[in-house]
């Protein structure tokens, strides 16, 4: 054994010098075979075309010289006293993935040689050897493992890229979505200064919401969607006279249709920023009913309507009968939820009105009711 070889590479710099062929570790060969004749000529014709050569004369020493020092590609015999040439395939792969492996066998047994080629070796060679099929076939497999490397290396390179470039337009798309709910805040704090009675209700359909969500276990986005929808279901309320708006008693059915264009209008601010997803679909829904009377589009049944439209569905009518109004006091959450059943499967999903009060009954905190 020749202790002045170089060790195996162990930093990273040394390692790609190793890959790349340049430095000490340029085309070092590793010949294991158990017949010393054989060695020698391989090793001599080897060297003398410019091959840096080590010999091994067993599985085992080859192992342990794989373990000590990085060579670029290993000729081995199949036939080996002890450790068989296959048996020295997979254990050399697993020390070094990048090890180019050539067999050499004597023996023209196609169920060997295909054996070997699926544990790892990239050609076999039949003795006697032809040197020049020999150098050849050394060199087509050096460039094959270069290739490779380079291969993989380019590979890593773009998957880096591009996790860089997600990480970045996530960052981007945050900021977005930061001034997105600013300028929302805006409108919505504009628009609840109009009706002393919406004060806070934007927020509170918010976070019930979410939480009837979560009850429903909706996924972590799905339920984040939500919660943004609750803050901005109505924002289009900002273009509803104020008249109508605080009206103490009853509307009238052009009052009431006056008011119902509120989602158009949300839709119409909202519009511009489709980065906002399912969000938009969960604010244009949400004054949708399950038989169908529900309004802008009179969508039927709950696959029509998307899960956050019926969600902010019945958040939104459990927080407008727990909050004051100018023409009525608020009701108490257990009468709220005894009145909201009667509208189960016409304004309201089963489900979701389950899970409404699975959450207020559990969660007191979420019981909004103004003095």
């Amino acid at each position: 054994m020749n202790d002045t070889l170089p060790p195996r590479a162990t930093s990273p710099l040394a390692a790609r010098m190793a890959h790349t062929g340049t430095g000490a570790l340029n085309k070092r060969l590793l010949v294991v075979d158990d017949e010393e004749s054989i060695r020698l000529a391989l090793s001599k014709f080897l060297r003398s075309r410019g091959y840096e050569v080590q010999t091994a004369d067993s599985g085992a020493a080859a192992l342990e010289l794989l373990e000590r020092y990085s060579f670029m590609l290993m000729l081995c015999d199949i036939r080996m006293p002890g450790m068989t040439g296959i048996e020295v395939i997979g254990h050399a792969a697993k020390k070094d993935p990048d090890l180019a492996i050539m067999m050499l066998t004597a023996v023209n047994d196609a169920p060997t040689a295909t054996e070997a080629l699926s544990s790892g070796a990239c050609d076999y060679l039949m003795k006697p050897v032809e040197l020049s099929d020999l150098h050849q076939a050394v060199e087509r497999a050096l460039h094959r493992r270069d290739l490779t490397i380079e291969q993989r290396h380019v590979e890593r390179m773009i998957r880096e890229e591009v996790s860089l470039q997600t990480a970045e337009i996530e960052q981007e798309k945050q900021a977005l979505r930061t001034l997105t709910v600013s300028i929302a805040e805006t409108l919505i704090n504009a628009m609840e200064a109009k009706d002393v009675y919406l004060r806070g209700h934007s927020q509170r359909v918010a976070e019930l919401a979410s939480s009837i969500g979560e009850e429903l276990g909706l996924g972590e986005d799905t339920v984040e969607a939500i919660r943004l929808a609750g803050r901005l279901h109505d924002v289009g309320l900002i273009g509803i006279r104020e008249e109508v708006l605080n009206k103490p008693g009853q509307l009238t059915p052009e009052e009431f249709a006056h008011v119902k264009t509120h989602v158009r209008i949300s839709m119409d601010i909202l519009a511009p920023l489709k980065h906002l997803g399912i969000v938009l679909d969960f604010v244009h829904d949400h004054h949708e009913r399950i038989d169908g009377n529900g309004y802008p589009r009179g969508l039927k049944g709950s696959a029509a309507i998307s899960i956050g439209g019926r969600v902010l569905a019945a958040a939104d009518a459990y927080d407008a009968l727990t909050s004051r109004r100018a023409y009525r006091a608020p009701r108490m959450p257990d009468d709220t939820l005894q009145y909201l059943e009667t509208y189960v499967n016409t304004l309201l999903d089963e489900d979701v009105y389950n899970a409404l009060c699975s959450v207020v009954r559990r969660r007191k905190s979420l019981v909004f009711i103004e003095d």
